[in-house]
């Protein structure tokens, strides 16, 4: 549809403006001299592998070179009241499920890209540990929900975790005793990249919250604009003074595609039904789609990430 060929356009150019020609981080002290020859890791995605995120990652592979290694860095904590041992804690955590589909998909649908997704793996004992500098950062804030989000953007933006194998170039890479032995194990991995892509304002944006279903369902099409125009409006107030603060604390930037001056002025203009689905029936055809952010999720199925159209939507 229009709408839908629209939105492309307008955040191609908006992931034009932040991710091309990126400088090159400066070197680590030690490199990996497998990877001396390669591209230098320049992009991060937060990467969730929500809709929102992933569909970033599917732009950027479109905007840089292919040969520019692509870091997803994706967070997992332990629940101490759900997970009795480390060992099985992390894979079976949500993100983790969806991060490893949609990084499955990627790989699919854009080969020849070197996707490195990092596992950044968080111990309930390591988040304790962490807990004051993050409420530190986060203040005024001091919400639970304030709190659990900025969790994941630290822990996210600190970008420690693990890699199955060593090609991502420009790392500090530090091998384990599998990876010294096999090469293809294992590695602890710091990403150098500096710039960090985050998916913020794609909900608030096109309908992608419970509220927004709730709000339509009590109140209609008139319910549903105000409780849009009303997250657009603290979304400054609410989310970029807190995220970027967490973010920055490890001397990395944070960019929001989705927030650029035109995608936001689109999003704004376009008659909220081409945005979202809700009082919809079997939107976007043969296997439904879910109506919150329906413009986003028709536009990557559009884009060949069949499956990441239908991934069901868990933010409240």
């Amino acid at each position: 549809s229009s709408s839908v060929a629209r939105l492309e356009d307008v955040l191609r150019k908006s992931l034009s403006l932040r991710i091309t020609d990126i400088p090159p981080p400066p070197s680590p002290p030690r490199q990996d001299q497998l990877n001396a020859a390669s591209q230098p890791v320049k992009l991060a995605i937060l990467f969730s592998g929500g809709l929102d995120c992933t569909l970033l990652a599917r732009l950027a592979h479109d905007t840089i070179p292919k040969d520019e290694p692509i870091d997803l860095l994706n967070v997992a904590f332990q629940n101490p009241r759900v997970h009795g041992s480390l060992e099985d804690a992390f894979e079976a955590c949500p993100d983790r499920i969806t991060g490893r589909s949609s990084h499955a998909e990627l790989e699919r649908v854009c080969p020849g890209r070197a996707w490195c997704f990092v596992s950044i793996n968080v111990p309930y004992t390591e988040t304790m540990a962490h807990r004051e500098r993050v409420i530190q950062l986060i203040h005024p804030h001091d919400t639970e929900m304030d709190l659990s989000i900025a969790y994941a953007l630290y822990f996210a933006s600190r970008g420690s975790g693990i890699v199955s194998n060593a090609r991502a170039s420009g790392s500090t890479i530090e091998a384990t005793t599998t990876a010294a032995t096999d090469g293809d194990g294992p590695v602890l991995y710091t990403t150098p990249a500096r710039v960090l892509l985050s998916g913020l304002g794609a909900d608030e944006l096109f309908g992608g919250y419970q509220r927004h279903s709730t709000a339509f369902a009590r109140h209609s099409y008139a319910g549903l604009l105000s409780e849009l125009a009303l997250d657009i409006a603290r979304l400054g107030k609410r989310n970029l003074g807190r995220d970027d603060r967490v973010i920055a604390n490890w001397g990395r930037e944070a960019r929001f595609p989705y927030l650029d001056e035109e995608v936001v002025k689109w999003a704004l203009e376009a008659p909220v039904w081409e945005k979202c689905g809700f009082g919809e029936e079997g939107v976007g055809g043969e296997g439904g789609l879910e109506p919150g952010k329906k413009v986003l999720r028709l536009l990557a199925r559009k884009l060949g990430m069949g499956g990441l159209a239908v991934e069901k939507k868990r933010a409240v």
